[in-house]
């Protein structure tokens, strides 16, 4: 019995992930559709496969051979954004850091029987260019100090940790629990706690944050002065 592949609509699915990846998956297409677009209307122009000169297409030079190159170019990066935003995002860094590779590779064999792909200063110019583009999408909410909430890759490679940048103590009664907090947990692995410390230290594992440990220790206090 045969069945039916969905595949995801890229726009559509975006929309329903978060802004990171509908930037990951739109861009991926949005790139493809230029890169397409060139290839098709070079080879639609017929040019000639392997040929050095090239002819003029969109203001760039072309020949079969990039016309074809551009294409499948671009249908692995609408493969990459049906996939997944994580597959598009990938795919973008890595075919950004082939464009800026072939600029370099072309530029050094410009007018020469080499020039394989019939590259001319423009090819170069927009190489580097598409390839700071897609590595600019490729990376936006994934490489950064600073990761949008929604990003997908904001806890890749380090464990849920808390973040605890609010929760230094603000009152003289804090800062005060947190000396007593500090001195307590010495004392226990000093082993000269007494029943109280001990206590205290052994309720304040059982929270996370900073701020839970604070309160767990002031409740003592708000016991023992009720």
């Amino acid at each position: 019995m045969a069945h039916a592949l969905h595949l995801p609509h890229p726009i559509r699915a975006a929309a329903t992930e978060g802004w990171v990846p509908a930037v990951h998956r739109i861009g991926a297409v949005g790139v493809a559709v230029v890169i397409a677009a060139f290839g098709v209307l070079g080879l639609l122009d017929g040019l000639a496969y392997f040929s050095t000169d090239g002819e003029q297409i969109a203001g760039l030079s072309s020949n079969g051979l990039l016309s074809t190159i551009s294409l499948v170019t671009a249908a692995v990066l609408v493969v990459a954004a049906l996939r997944s935003s994580r597959v598009a995002s990938t795919t973008m860094l890595v075919i950004g850091a082939l464009f800026l590779v072939s600029a370099l590779a072309n530029l050094a064999v410009l007018e020469s029987d080499l020039n394989l792909l019939a590259f001319s200063m423009a090819n170069v110019i927009f190489s580097i260019v598409a390839g700071l583009v897609l590595l600019t999408l490729g990376a936006y909410g994934r490489v950064s100090g600073n990761l949008p909430a929604d990003s997908p890759y904001r806890s890749e490679g380090s464990p849920d940790v808390p973040d605890t940048s609010q929760q230094l103590p603000e009152t003289p009664a804090e800062r005060a629990a947190e000396r007593a907090m500090r001195n307590a947990e010495l004392a226990v692995v000093e082993h000269r706690a007494t029943a109280d410390q001990q206590r205290r230290v052994a309720a304040m594992a059982q929270v996370r944050t900073r701020a839970d440990r604070r309160d767990v220790w002031l409740s003592f206090d708000q016991g023992a002065l009720g």
